[in-house]
């Protein structure tokens, strides 16, 4: 729902209502809503945040730094889930995934605090193994795979790249899952990379946020919801498939 906030603060209005774009994405589908929170609430803000709790009829994924002030937020709020991310002022977009690996110190207090409270706690990370490693240390019970550099290589159309990042997040699935940690992926997916995505056989859940906000430009929110709903069905077949070829050959 960022991207919806984005517009409506353009403008300083109160509309495109984020909470509404909620409601009709769980209408069409939407197994869920994710919004961040950004320390400098550049998009969403904590009147969304408790709209969101209050008159959603769906899980909601709290999107928060990593630190005191945004966890104190979360355990008030307490969402159906915190995907904790790294965040830079600069950025215009989350450029890759947090340091699991350099920042014990930092991060475990707050996945135990956020766990205590009943939240489901996932790190977005790199599909990296050190940073897999790092996030079994943590404690967190769920990663979320940075997808950004995959659905880069796709748009440029960089055939090795594309083979190189889908092995990378193949692998970093199957270690994730190895240590029992439950796999999710996302950033820059739209419906050809959604699908190939969700053909792996560990991946338990996609977030998928700016392409869908963009694409409703031309065909509606609910149509585009449908399609990716559908998209992401693909994938799933396709491992399904996969998975019984692979069956009979045992």
């Amino acid at each position: 729902m960022d991207h919806v906030a984005t517009l409506r603060n353009a403008r300083g209005e109160t509309y495109p209502d984020p909470v509404r774009a909620a409601q009709i994405a769980i209408e069409a589908g939407a197994d869920g809503i994710t919004a961040h929170l950004r320390e400098d609430r550049r998009h969403i803000r904590d009147a969304d945040i408790r709209r969101l709790k209050a008159e959603i009829a769906a899980p909601l994924n709290l999107e928060i730094a990593a630190t005191e002030e945004m966890a104190a937020i979360a355990v008030k709020m307490l969402p159906h889930a915190c995907c904790l991310v790294p965040e830079r002022r600069e950025e215009i977009t989350t450029e890759g995934g947090l340091d699991a690996a350099g920042a014990c110190q930092a991060l475990s207090p707050i996945v135990r605090r956020l766990q205590d409270r009943g939240i489901r706690v996932s790190l977005f990370i790199d599909p990296d193994p050190l940073q897999i490693d790092g996030a079994s240390r943590h404690g967190a019970p769920v990663v979320e795979f940075h997808t950004g550099q995959y659905c880069c290589a796709w748009l440029k159309g960089d055939v090795p790249a594309i083979e190189t990042e889908f092995r990378r997040l193949s692998t970093a699935a199957e270690l994730a899952a190895q240590a029992g940690i439950e796999v999710h992926a996302g950033h820059g997916l739209n419906f050809e990379t959604a699908a190939e995505v969700a053909s792996l056989p560990q991946l338990a859940e996609l977030n998928i946020g700016h392409f869908i906000i963009g694409e409703a430009i031309y065909t509606g929110l609910g149509t585009v919801i449908k399609n990716m709903r559908a998209a992401i069905a693909r994938g799933v077949a396709q491992r399904s498939s996969v998975q019984q070829s692979a069956q009979q050959q045992q």
